[in-house]
């Protein structure tokens, strides 16, 4: 309950400053040309929720997204109807599709990570390392293998960590173990990797950098190097390993690591990721509502 409360005062926070902002702008991208369709404006989808994370799109055109503070999972369809997937989600933000069509969520709220059928059944995966609770799982990426790795920061405030720091962590494709991968991060939050399995990035938001790592085949992560002098909130690729990464813009890597633009949203960005209909539209989350821009490239599908 202590978390919980933590939460939602933080998210309070955050809601009265966007209740101060107006709802205006376009997008701007330099060097983004042959990213962006042409013509393309920032378009607001849906709007009216707290605080608005976790973009994840089903491969069937319909985004699923988190509203955090009111715990509840949406739906924004392919038909662009607004639905709700789930009621009290235990504050879950990142959330990611595996091979089977079940959602995995991570459960900021209930420190857990769980996986949720299409009938809305929940299964937990893990829910503590070494006989502790996690502090808060944040975000999640599946392997082409179906491990999960996942980032475990801790926003809440004065809140004495159950862990004994702020991890990223690993389970096995088996589900019979919980590993540790990464212990020496500030406060890691958004990850992903590439379709093939080789490449993981994550984003150190304590550190105020996002870092590259070799993926071996146990899961272990290897050859640390800095792939950006920025934190992120939220991570995508697109199919050319561009990077995307939030934090008052979108700002837009190329695979070696050079600036090819930024994209300016309404309100500040939370997360991203590409999907809808047509496979090729960005989604934004960004505080209360959720933005989308119509993109000439796809996001990333495992083999």
């Amino acid at each position: 309950m202590k978390l919980k409360n933590a939460i939602l005062k933080k998210w309070a926070v955050v809601a009265m400053a966007v209740g101060c902002l107006a709802i205006a702008g376009r997008a701007t991208a330099g060097g983004l040309d042959d990213l962006i369709a042409p013509g393309a404006e920032i378009i607001e989808v849906a709007g009216g929720f707290f605080f608005v994370e976790g973009p994840a799109d089903d491969g069937e055109g319909n985004l699923y997204f988190t509203d955090i503070p009111n715990g509840r999972i949406n739906i924004w369809t392919a038909a662009g109807e607004l639905k709700t997937f789930r009621e009290k989600s235990g504050q879950a933000n990142g959330l990611m599709f595996d091979a089977g069509g079940n959602l995995i969520a991570c459960e900021m709220g209930n420190a857990r990570v769980t996986s949720i059928d299409p009938e809305g059944n929940v299964t937990v995966l893990a829910d503590q390392y070494a006989g502790a609770p996690f502090n808060s799982p944040n975000d999640v990426w599946i392997d082409p293998a179906g491990g999960i790795y996942f980032t475990d920061p801790n926003y809440a405030r004065n809140r004495e960590l159950p862990q004994d720091g702020e991890h990223v962590y690993y389970i096995r494709p088996d589900r019979s173990e919980v590993v540790r991968v990464v212990d020496d991060l500030v406060r890691p939050n958004g990850l992903i990797g590439t379709p093939d399995g080789k490449t993981l990035y994550i984003a150190d938001h304590g550190g105020g950098k996002t870092f590259a790592y070799d993926i071996t085949e146990d899961g272990a992560l290897t050859g640390q190097r800095e792939f950006a002098a920025q934190a992120s909130d939220g991570v995508t690729l697109d199919e050319h390993g561009n990077l995307y990464l939030t934090s008052k813009v979108v700002t837009v890597y190329s695979p070696a690591g050079e600036v090819l633009g930024t994209i300016e949203t309404p309100l500040t960005p939370s997360n991203v990721t590409i999907g809808g209909p047509d496979g090729m539209t960005l989604f934004i989350t960004a505080r209360s509502r959720v933005f989308s821009l119509q993109m000439q490239v796809r996001g990333t599908k495992l083999p």
